[in-house]
């Protein structure tokens, strides 16, 4: 909303001449790219993406709260039989014995997990929808549905090969 953005944003807004949206977000470009848009100018999904070529998206992973460290680091449980009593689905051994007398930090144990900002690398544009502005990308995106991603060129994609077909 615009009532909920700071003044020096608003000024930064005004003298562009566009409204606040959901997200503000910045790209450095060069010179020659800045200069073949106006201040506020809509940029086309067709001037900057082709068709199969590859992109990186940028987005926040899905929240999934407190996790045990199974789930958390993908670790795998213990056997479920052969007197195996209340310790299925736990990390098992943490430290050593009094020698350091402590746990190392980094240990990977429960806690937090999602939320975290992913970069998913060279995944294939597969369609431009130019009326609607949209971009068809076949992998994992990175996110809930409905979520905010930053889609970029592939900084390491490699160079694409000529059709094995042709001679």
């Amino acid at each position: 909303k615009a009532s909920r953005v700071t003044k020096p944003i608003a000024g930064h807004l005004a003298k562009a001449g566009v409204e606040a949206g959901e997200i503000i977000q910045e790209f450095r470009v060069t010179a020659d790219t800045a200069a073949k848009y106006a201040a506020g100018a809509t940029v086309p999904v067709a001037d900057l993406f082709a068709v199969r070529k590859k992109v990186d998206v940028q987005g926040t992973t899905i929240g999934k709260g407190y996790a045990g460290t199974i789930k958390r680091h993908h670790m795998s449980s213990q056997r479920a039989s052969h007197g195996n009593s209340r310790s299925h689905n736990v990390p098992g051994s943490i430290g050593m014995a009094q020698d350091p007398g402590r746990v190392f930090p980094g240990k990977r144990m429960t806690g937090h997990l999602g939320v975290d900002l992913v970069t998913t690398q060279n995944l294939d544009v597969i369609r431009i929808d130019e009326a609607r502005q949209l971009l068809l990308i076949r992998g994992a995106i990175p996110g809930s549905k409905g979520g905010f991603v930053t889609v970029r060129p592939a900084i390491k994609a490699k160079p694409q090969a000529a059709d094995k077909g042709a001679t």
